[in-house]
């Protein structure tokens, strides 16, 4: 007969205040995606402009998920909790009065850097009182329902106030949750783990300053080309940094990161294949969400409407994943859940953009919320179990650090691919469809500078031809433009789709070939006082 093992004093209120962290960190993150649109008509953007409102949160929660885990650790979990709840007011309160583009990043910014300490931090805290791998499992599944959750409702409260009211009183709500999310972790059992645990500067910077060059080369040079000087630069910069890193982590008595882990091949397998499928997994929403909102001006409810479809069956399968991540291989969960975001990112790739009808994204969609409802839960458990409890904080950062890096790259690299190829599309088929119609100068060097300026997504959105001087009348932009707009954006995104798909089934594919064989692996980790073996 099987003992129950009592839960420690405050583990339920502990488990609350994680669960609702985590929600509020990915509601302030989530929002833009339904906005898109509405964010493209506010402040006038170009394509560019509009990937950063979401890359301005992603980068700087991705650069210091590990530091905010180390720190937790030294300096106890709870009032870092409350730090990122306080982070996440400021930003948002910077968003709610944007003027432009340029306060909106600033915001972004902010709340990214309390997502940085909300992600890791209450996942830590929850792993850290669970009793026993059971019950950890279980409220590692809980936690994962919780963000999926934070991504539903985040698009669709966005969508509502911007079909209803204004953008902006969404950005008051999570104002309000965020303060809530303040109170509640009060209640929360506080945690730490300083044992063989202190601030790697060296590794931080060098982490950090890698990162944010990768990403920048990545982003612009998708964009502008590779063959750049400055790209070239910020890729020479950051492979230097993160090799620095590295031999830093291998030499330092106490790493920011156990690079060890990544000697075992299962542990490596996931998180090649966490940062891929999350990169397909992120492509995919941001895709459907330009798709709809950009380039087709569709309400934002509509979108809202259809990321429920997306991470609701992430809340609602809970029971069952929590079931399959105790008894299941994480081999078959892991390449089924990728093979089903690989059919809903496939299938969305088959659409016509002329076609208006929003509803044909919801079956594609569901299939691919799916597939990520199995991914998230069991990337997050096998990176937790890998390492014993007084490491949960770093290994809670660095399952966060993988998956968000994988976050980071979606809407970045595909946005970037996508409007690159829209706007080549659009270049070459201009000086035709500027001859066809029947506009006359200055009329033509108008519309040509707004293309070769705004781009494919600027043709598509703007109704008129501005007048070249104060006495000139705008004229409406002629059909010949906009339909070469849209077809430019619609194969463009119709190849974004493929290439997330194609993503998500290469994570399948590691998945399935790199755990052949894996149940239960051993794992050396090396510490300051001895070699551990860890089930993973």
């Amino acid at each position: 007969m099987s003992r129950s093992v009592a839960r420690p004093q405050g583990y339920t209120a502990t488990v609350v205040a994680g669960c609702f962290a985590v929600l509020l960190a990915q509601i302030a993150y989530s929002l833009p995606a339904s906005l898109s649109g509405t964010f493209q008509q506010e402040f006038q953007t170009t394509g560019s402009q509009l990937t950063w409102i979401t890359a301005a949160f992603a980068i700087p929660m991705v650069v210091f998920e590990l530091s905010t885990g180390v720190i937790g650790d030294l300096f106890g979990r709870k009032r870092l909790l409350q730090t990122g709840a306080g982070l996440t007011v400021v930003g948002s309160l910077v968003s709610a009065v944007a003027g432009t583009v340029h306060v909106m990043w600033a915001g972004q910014i902010v709340s990214g850097l309390g997502a940085a300490i909300l992600y890791p931090t209450s996942l830590a805290m929850i792993a850290a009182l669970a009793p026993d791998n059971d019950a950890r499992a279980r409220s590692i599944a809980l936690w994962a329902g919780f963000l999926s959750v934070g991504a539903a409702i985040s698009p669709l409260l966005g969508g509502a106030f911007a079909t209803n009211g204004s953008w902006r009183g969404a950005y008051v709500v999570v104002i309000v949750a965020a303060l809530v999310s303040f109170l509640i972790t009060f209640k929360a059992t506080d945690s730490s783990a300083p044992k063989g645990r202190k601030l790697d500067i060296p590794g931080q910077a060098t982490l950090a300053l890698g990162l944010i060059a990768v990403l920048y080369a990545a982003t612009h040079g998708s964009e502008s080309g590779f063959d750049r000087p400055n790209i070239l630069a910020a890729l020479v910069v950051g492979v230097v940094l993160l090799a620095a890193f590295v031999v830093i982590e291998l030499r330092t008595e106490v790493p920011l990161l156990h690079l060890h882990l990544f000697a075992n091949r299962a542990y490596a397998v996931v998180a090649i294949a966490t940062v891929i499928g999350m990169f397909a997994f992120l492509a995919t929403c941001y895709s459907m969400s330009i798709w709809l909102g950009a380039i087709q001006h569709q309400s934002a409810i509509k979108i809202g409407v259809l990321f429920l479809f997306i991470q609701g069956p992430a809340f609602v399968l809970v029971p069952v994943v929590s079931h399959l991540i105790r008894n299941v291989s994480p081999r078959w969960i892991l390449s089924g859940g990728f093979a089903l975001m690989s059919v809903g990112g496939l299938w969305c790739s088959t659409f016509s953009v002329t076609d208006m009808s929003w509803t044909r994204f919801m079956l594609p969609m569901l299939v691919f919320g799916c597939g990520f409802a199995l991914t998230v839960g069991s990337i997050t458990a096998v990176a937790i179990n890998a390492v014993p409890v007084r490491l949960a904080g770093m290994a809670s950062a660095t399952t966060n650090l993988l998956r968000d890096f994988g976050f980071a790259l979606g809407p970045v690299l595909i946005a970037s691919f996508a409007f690159s190829r829209a706007d080549g599309k659009l270049t070459s088929g201009l000086g035709r469809a500027i001859g066809a119609s029947g506009l006359k100068p200055p009329y033509t060097d108008v519309a040509g500078g707004i293309a070769h300026q705004g781009g494919a997504i600027a043709i598509n959105s703007l109704p008129v031809v501005p007048g070249a001087g104060p006495n000139m009348r705008p004229v409406p932009m002629p059909p010949q433009l906009h339909q070469l707009a849209l077809h430019s954006l619609g194969s463009a995104y119709d190849t974004a789709f493929l290439v997330a798909g194609l993503c998500a089934l290469v994570a399948a594919g590691l998945s399935l070939a790199g755990l052949a064989g894996h149940h239960k692996t051993v794992v050396e980790v090396q510490t300051d006082e001895r070699e551990e073996l860890v089930s993973l």
